[in-house]
């Protein structure tokens, strides 16, 4: 089998949860490369509804092996947390490891975040970013230098001066050594266990034979270089952060599988070019249940943006998409995506990239018909309506990339495989799994 990377295609919040769990079972490991909990993957089996943060999606399969890898940030107190919600349900999490080099986000970390840029960019407030900037500015403190106390002290003495001059002059209160080791003491016992050189466990078996599916975070217009900067989170969110996010080399890693909604969202600030305000706003919001995972918040709402997508198909190598959300637009009389831009007098048909010129965007949309019919739960490409067909076919040649997977509706079961594919060719028994 091969080893593919699933990535968000748009803002993030397309569904990379349920396409993980969805193809959970064609592999052997599920390894997540970015990201800490400001990510929230949904994934609903029958009746019940799990929110994972940086647990991988793959947990919700049995047997299956799951890697939190060193390109993640980890919070200890919050990963123990997620692990007992998942025991309390039930859910084995034996089979978990998580990277000794992962960096860690501490309450300092916390602190920061929502003093200095939660209001600014419209971050979760969870540390994410202050993590990854120590991380950067070498003041970082890793998931294997909480195992030695005396060692993480050490590192807590060399850092938290710097951390503490920042929170005075935000007027935030400070931190002590000993108050931050005590906070995260228990939270340490509880993941010794857990804690490994996940990059040499990768190696080791996919030397033996092993597939993998790389599970981002986010999505590709949130990466720290190739997003809407400075509106982005702070990690490699793309597929090309797959490699050094776990220790493969990109050369073990066969293809890239993107996740697209049938439209687009987005939470917190940032430049949104084909946003729609007022009643088909509220409308598409309601029946998406477009509202944070993690935070609640609700998610601004749009039409679908082919300019955007081939940036992302770009910047990945996507050679698949699946396809998430279509349902919600069934009441819509008429569909639009944007097609282009307006700036400045001038139409661009590419994603431009340059701040100053994105958030100064006007959409140019095509419309066409909507399908004014339910598809919510069908499970094969002939039951879908005409114009839905119409719809993806259109999407497909715009944005220049193959639909292989359209998700009718939160459930397992509410996927439709299309045939053929690049999915069905790299994971043949996706068609028992998919089978209505």
């Amino acid at each position: 089998m091969p080893n593919i990377v699933i990535v968000g295609a748009q803002w993030g919040d397309e569904g990379k949860g349920k396409v993980v769990d969805l193809v959970a079972p064609c592999v052997d490991v599920v390894a997540r490369y970015s990201g800490g909990p400001n990510a929230g993957h949904t994934i609903v089996v029958a009746d019940r509804r799990f929110v994972l943060q940086l647990v991988p999606s793959g947990v919700l399969r049995p047997g299956k092996k799951n890697v939190i890898g060193c390109g993640t940030v980890v919070d200890p107190i919050g990963l123990v947390s997620e692990l007992d919600g998942l025991a309390a349900a039930g859910i084995s999490v034996e089979q978990l490891y998580v990277s000794h080099a992962a960096h860690v986000i501490l309450p300092y970390h916390r602190a920061l975040d929502q003093a200095m840029d939660q209001e600014r960019i419209g971050t979760t407030g969870k540390g994410v970013g202050p993590a990854y900037a120590d991380k950067a500015a070498r003041l970082g403190i890793r998931v294997g230098d909480l195992l030695d106390e005396d060692h993480f002290r050490e590192k807590l003495e060399a850092c938290l001066p710097v951390k503490n001059h920042l929170l005075r002059a935000c007027g935030r209160d400070t931190f002590e050594v000993e108050e931050v080791v005590k906070a995260v003491r228990g939270a340490v016992e509880r993941l010794r266990p857990h804690v490994a050189d996940t990059a040499l466990l990768l190696h080791r078996w996919m030397r033996d034979g092993a597939s993998v599916l790389f599970e981002g975070a986010q999505g590709t217009m949130l990466d720290v270089d190739h997003g809407t900067y400075p509106y982005i989170t702070a990690s490699s969110a793309s597929a090309g952060g797959a490699a050094p996010g776990t220790g493969v080399p990109p050369t073990r890693i066969n293809g890239v599988l993107g996740i697209t909604k049938a439209y687009a969202t987005r939470v917190g600030g940032g430049p949104f070019p084909t946003e729609v305000t007022g009643d088909l706003g509220e409308l598409i919001r309601a029946r998406g249940k477009e509202y944070g995972s993690v935070t609640g918040r609700p998610r601004r709402c749009g039409w679908f943006d082919a300019p955007l997508l081939r940036h992302a198909v770009r910047v990945n190598g996507l050679d698949t998409l699946a396809m998430t959300k279509l349902d919600v637009l069934d009441p819509c009389h008429a569909v639009l995506v944007g097609v282009g831009y307006r700036y400045k007098g001038t139409t661009l048909h590419e994603w431009p990239g340059e701040e100053r010129v994105v958030a100064k965007l006007e959409p140019v949309f095509e419309e066409r018909p909507g399908w004014l019919s339910e598809t919510a739960g069908l499970r094969t490409w002939g039951a879908l309506p005409a114009r839905a067909h119409d719809y993806i076919r259109w999407l497909e040649d715009l944005i220049e990339c193959e639909i292989s997977l359209v998700s009718t509706g939160p459930g397992r079961d509410e996927t439709i495989l299309v045939e053929p594919s690049c999915l069905t060719r790299w994971f043949p028994d996706l068609r028992q799994l998919c089978l209505p």
